[in-house]
C-alpha cells in the first residue's frame, strides 16, 4: 500500500512554490496515483525486466564486485562507475552472452572488460579477483565497510590497527562512533535484503501514522522498492508538507521531521537512531519483534522541489547521472533540488515550475521512462 496525493494549481498566472496545495489522500496497494493538474500519473510498482530472470547474473556479480573493490579499497571512482555502467548494460541484455567480443557491443562494455569476460567465460574465474580474494587486507576492508557508518578510510584506519573481522570490532568499541555502533549492532540484520512485501507493511505503517499526525503530508518510498525491486537493502522515505517550502526559514520547519520521528519512535516502528537532522534522518526500524531490525532513511524535502527530489532518490545513480548529463546537453542543469536554465555565461537561472516528475523529462527532451525502467 503506498500514499497517493494530487497537487493541483491554484488560479493564478504566475506559477510559484505557494501554488502547489495538496488534494485528495487515497491508497491502492502496488500503485502509486498523484494528481497533477487534473492529470493522473500512474508509477505502476511492477517487477524490473532488468533485474528478474537475467540471464547473465554470473558476469554481473563478478563486475559488481570488481566495482566494490575500487570504490571501497582503491577509491577509485571512475572504475567502480565503469564496472557498474558494463553490469547495468549485461543486466539487461535479453541473451546469455558467449564472448566477450559480443559483450562489447553493449553500450558501456570496453576492451578490457571484455577481455575480462572472455577470461570468465572460458575459465569460470577471473585472476585479478582470485588476488583480490589472496589479499587478507583488501578482503578485511571490505568487510568492514559492509558495517553502516564504516567508509574506506575508516576501514583502513581498522585494518591498520589490527582489526578485520566483526569479532575484533565487537573487542574494539571504543574506536567507533555512535553510527558505526549501531551499525555494528545491527551487522546481521542489516545484512539481509527486505522482501518487497515486508516494505509493502512498513510503507503502511509509515503512511497511516504519519497522516494521522498530519493529512497534508506527503510520503513516497523511494529507492529500488519504487524502482520495483523485488528486494533492497534499506528504505529510503521521502516526506514533504505544504507549509515546508524552499523559501521557508529553517526554524519554522524544524519540528516537522522530528514530529514525524516521534510518532514512529512511539508506534514501536523506528527502534534506534543513527543520526537526526532537520530535514534528514538515518535509523533504523522493525515491524516486530520476530522481523529483522532494517535501515530506515527519511528525508524531508520542500514541496517545490518534491518531484525533482522524487526523481533523485528514486534512482538508480547511473540513470540519474544520464539525466544530469543529457539535461546539461538541453541547456540545464539538474539535482535533487531544481532543474534550471542554464544563461549564455553558464550561470543557472531561476527553477522551472514542474507540476510532474513527467516533466522533467519533458522540459529536457529525455524520453520518459517509469520508475521501473530506471535500474542502469
Amino acid at each position: 500500500m503506498c500514499l497517493a496525493v494530487g497537487l493541483s494549481k491554484q488560479p493564478s498566472a504566475l506559477l510559484t512554490a505557494s501554488s502547489l496545495v495538496p488534494r485528495t489522500l487515497f491508497y491502492e496497494k502496488g500503485r502509486e496515483f498523484h494528481l497533477a493538474f487534473g492529470v493522473f500519473i500512474i508509477m505502476s510498482k511492477r517487477k524490473n525486466p532488468a533485474t528478474s530472470g537475467n540471464l547473465n547474473h554470473d558476469i554481473c556479480d563478478f563486475l559488481s564486485e570488481l566495482a566494490n573493490y575500487e570504490k571501497n579499497v582503491n577509491r577509485n571512482i571512475h572504475k567502480y562507475n565503469a564496472y557498474r555502467k558494463a553490469a547495468s548494460a549485461i543486466a539487461s541484455h535479453s541473451t546469455r552472452l558467449t564472448s566477450g567480443e559480443e559483450a562489447r557491443k553493449l553500450d558501456g562494455v570496453g576492451q578490457k572488460i571484455s577481455d575480462k569476460i572472455n577470461e570468465f567465460l572460458s575459465t569460470g574465474k577471473l585472476q585479478k579477483l582470485e588476488k583480490i580474494h589472496s589479499d587478507d587486507t583488501s578482503t578485511a576492508v571490505t568487510l568492514l565497510t559492509r558495517v553502516s557508518g564504516i567508509g574506506p578510510a575508516k576501514a583502513k584506519e581498522l585494518v591498520n590497527d589490527g582489526i578485520r573481522s566483526i569479532e575484533d570490532l565487537e573487542s574494539h568499541k571504543e574506536k567507533l562512533n555512535h553510527h558505526q555502533l549501531i551499525g555494528l549492532k545491527y551487522f546481521n540484520d542489516f545484512e539481509v535484503k527486505i522482501p518487497r512485501s515486508e516494505i509493502e507493511e512498513i510503507e503502511a505503517v509509515l503512511v497511516k501514522k504519519i497522516s494521522d499526525l498530519d493529512s497534508d503530508y506527503i510520503v513516497t518510498i523511494c529507492g529500488s522498492y519504487r524502482r520495483g525491486k523485488s528486494e533492497s537493502g534499506d528504505i529510503d522515505a521521502l516526506i514533504t508538507h505544504p507549509s515546508f517550502t524552499s523559501d521557508v526559514k529553517a526554524k519554522t520547519k524544524s519540528h516537522l521531521l522530528k514530529d514525524v520521528t516521534k510518532c514512529l519512535e512511539e508506534c514501536g516502528l523506528i527502534c534506534d537512531t543513527l543520526s537526526h537532522g532537520d530535514v534528514k534522518f538515518m535509523g533504523a526500524c522493525r515491524l516486530s519483534e520476530k522481523h529483522p531490525v532494517r535501515r530506515l532513511d527519511i528525508r524531508l524535502t520542500p514541496q517545490d522541489q518534491y518531484w525533482c527530489s522524487i526523481l533523485y532518490f528514486t534512482g538508480s545513480d547511473m540513470f540519474n547521472k544520464e539525466m544530469r548529463t543529457h539535461a546539461l546537453q538541453k541547456g540545464y542543469t539538474l539535482n535533487e533540488y531544481s532543474l534550471r536554465p542554464l544563461g549564455s555565461t553558464g550561470v543557472p537561472g531561476e527553477p522551472v515550475f514542474l507540476a510532474s516528475e513527467k516533466d522533467i523529462f519533458e522540459y529536457i527532451d529525455y524520453p520518459y521512462k517509469g520508475p521501473d525502467e530506471r535500474s542502469v
